[in-house]
């Protein structure tokens, strides 16, 4: 058996924060100060976003968790500090407790009056904020099959992501209501299972000369072999709270990654689910979180969501002190312990039955542990 080239796995995260008015404690439009005077200082990887109130950054390539920690950090410090000079607040959830989307500025930018002009009031109400990992690959077709067999394991993870109890002004029932916004873009949700990256790449050529899509990145699947990178991309969570939470779950998705690449390398595939059952446990996880039962396809039973999150850290086990990643993935059990942002946001307005304590919580854990 060939040894295996751990290093491959590399990192990049990209985040999206809300600009938050500190008086109003409302969404607000920054008329892209915080990206021009953030960009003196981090270059590119800060950009503006569809809706002005909406700041995106991306780490660099990162070789491991450490530094994806270390650049995630950095990227918050740095755009709190500049907002906090231009006289805003940031914050991330995946969605605003209170603000109406109706009141929100889009960007001037042609791809996003494109985006608006063909997706209409789908596009305009999509007030919503994300986290996406990328992993990288050896090659494309490799990221085929690790993006067809870790499709499994999405809503697992989500449910860990959960960020969104709250859409303009009402408690959702839902620990992540991001996704429902989200659903009514074209092109979104688990995607289906491709034999090949020819399949794959087919299916991207199909939909440009039949004018659904200019290019690959108009796919918003939750995870997807990037059309320009080496990597599969993770995009279903919300964009977590705190720092901590988005690198363990950075450190979830790289694992899952070299655990299906080394059963590959051992001859062995993992069991390939049907996106309609995959479904399933995505919208369980999007209603409950944490807090509910996913269904184990293999035994057909349902069993509680945080004992699955201990079975995926069993699965992966062999693999995390070859990614260095064991420090991070411990932090897991405390997570489970004191809950997901979405928990902690209703936690905090059932103390205070008050929206805007929610966003000021949401406000100061923004830094929070760096």
């Amino acid at each position: 058996m060939s040894k295996i080239n751990y290093q491959q796995f590399t990192l990049g995260v990209e985040e999206e924060y809300m600009v938050l008015d500190p008086q109003t404690r409302e969404l607000k439009s920054h008329e892209q100060k915080i990206v021009l005077e953030g960009q003196k200082i981090i270059k590119d990887k800060v950009k503006a976003e569809m809706h002005q109130a909406v700041v995106e950054v991306g780490t660099d390539i990162c070789k491991n968790i450490d530094e994806a920690l270390k650049d995630v950090a950095t990227l918050r410090k740095t755009i709190a500090q500049v907002a906090g000079d231009l006289g805003f607040a940031m914050g991330a959830a995946g969605t605003h407790p209170f603000s109406h989307w109706q009141s929100q500025l889009i960007t001037d930018h042609v791809r996003y009056s494109e985006i608006v002009n063909e997706l209409q009031e789908a596009a305009r109400s999509n007030l919503i904020f994300g986290l996406h990992v990328h992993v990288g690959m050896e090659s494309r077709e490799m990221a085929n099959h690790i993006a067809n067999s870790t499709r499994y394991f999405l809503p697992h993870i989500y449910a860990l992501s959960t960020n969104s109890p709250f859409w303009e002004g009402r408690l959702t029932g839902y620990k992540s209501f991001r996704t429902k916004v989200f659903d009514k873009f074209p092109r979104t949700g688990i995607p289906e299972y491709f034999d090949t990256i020819e399949d794959y790449d087919h299916y991207v050529k199909l939909l440009v000369k039949t004018n659904c899509i200019d290019n690959a990145k108009k796919i918003w699947w939750d995870l997807r072999v990037h059309p320009f990178f080496n990597t599969v991309e993770f995009r279903i969570c919300d964009v977590p709270m705190t720092v901590h939470e988005t690198i363990v779950i950075a450190a979830l998705f790289q694992a899952i990654c070299a655990k299906i690449y080394k059963l590959r390398t051992n001859n062995l595939n993992f069991i390939q689910y049907s996106r309609a059952l995959i479904n399933e446990n995505k919208w369980r996880a999007s209603r409950y979180g944490i807090d509910g039962r996913l269904i184990d396809f293999g035994k057909e039973e349902e069993v509680n969501t945080r004992v699955l999150i201990y079975e995926l850290l069993d699965f992966v086990d062999d693999v995390v002190d070859q990614l260095g990643s064991r420090h991070i993935l411990s932090l897991v059990p405390a997570l489970l312990e004191t809950g997901t942002g979405a928990d902690r946001q209703i936690r905090v307005y059932n103390e205070t039955n008050n929206m805007v304590s929610v966003v000021d919580y949401i406000k100061d854990q923004f830094l929070f542990g760096i």
